[in-house]
């Protein structure tokens, strides 16, 4: 599926387009699925900052099968299962594709426990809620996280994560998704149409705030969350700050914002704790690929739970 321009899901066309071939350190991965993330509507509606130039092809999860390996490449064969993130800078073709070619440096086996649409939903999602509380703010066993946007695509693997490491897990979310983020394994699920989280997490820690928040909605949450964090703590943000963030230096506390670096080591942590039951993509809606600008639509409006999924046909006969 190409765009053919910058603009709505409406800028989708099929295309034929020849197959890639694999250059040096490279591998062609037949691609069985992919999943929609807030990045592929951004890139869609302009993404010249990310050096993207239509007519282009879009999309940034693969789960697949190695279909032809470059020269130099000497750890993957054909037919191996793999899955990964493709780069988003520099223009190279995404995964909205039959076919797609990638530096195998960046590409892991693919958990032996899910199915491929299971497995596309996670490199994205599931690697930026890991560096976001593993990585950046460093979560540890005894712990209080607070969680914005627990039932979202990244925000339901941040609450499983945040679980696993043996932290109390506070997440917000909409009433609808209530029980949905306590299944996850939040131990206070906070409806913020209804109260207001601030509070709420007070109230929760005796007034002490937690040690760290994980903001993946944006707005004023970030700066606010300020109020709802102990001195020394930690805030790591997915999206850009609409405030002043002025108050977190008066109570000694370290801000992280997180773009996602493509690395194998990430995508085989969390295939340890899928494999191990300890954590598991949630699949929304599985769409054909043909159907991306209705996926990009409905993730678009926001009211979404976990993952959309794009299942992609295998070459005709």
């Amino acid at each position: 599926m190409v765009i053919r321009a910058f603009g709505g899901p409406e800028v989708f066309d099929l295309q034929e387009v020849p197959d890639p071939t694999p250059g040096p350190g490279e591998l062609r991965v037949r691609v069985a699925a992919s999943s929609v993330n807030p990045v592929d509507y951004k890139i869609r509606r302009n993404g010249a900052w990310a050096g993207v130039r239509p007519p282009a092809i879009i999309g940034y999860d693969v789960s697949g099968v190695v279909d032809a390996v470059g020269p130099g490449v000497t750890e993957w064969r054909q037919g191996d299962e793999v899955y990964y993130t493709p780069e988003i800078f520099g223009g190279r073709p995404g995964s909205y594709a039959q076919y797609h070619v990638v530096d195998a440096a960046i590409v892991a086996r693919k958990p032996r426990n899910l199915d491929h649409v299971q497995a596309a939903a996670v490199p994205l999602a599931g690697g930026t809620a890991w560096d976001a509380l593993v990585v950046r703010a460093g979560v540890r066993a005894g712990e209080t996280v607070l969680i914005h946007g627990g039932a979202g695509g990244v925000g339901h693997f941040a609450v499983q994560i945040a679980r696993a490491s043996g932290c109390r897990v506070l997440a917000t979310c909409s009433r609808r998704n209530l029980d949905f983020v306590r299944e996850l394994g939040a131990d206070v699920a906070i409806d913020y149409e209804a109260e207001d989280f601030v509070e709420r997490t007070l109230r929760e820690t005796d007034g002490q705030g937690v040690d760290v928040v994980f903001d993946t909605v944006g707005g004023p949450l970030l700066a606010r969350s300020i109020e709802a964090t102990r001195p020394g703590g930690r805030l790591v943000s997915i999206v850009s700050a609409a405030s002043s963030l002025d108050a977190a230096h008066r109570k000694n506390l370290t801000v992280h914002f997180l773009f996602l670096l493509r690395e194998r080591r990430r995508l085989d942590a969390l295939r340890s704790l899928i494999e191990r039951g300890l954590l598991r993509p949630v699949v929304d809606e599985v769409l054909p690929l043909e159907q991306v600008a209705r996926a990009h639509a409905r993730l678009e409006s926001g009211h979404g739970r976990g993952k959309i999924v794009l299942e992609i046909p295998s070459r005709d006969p």
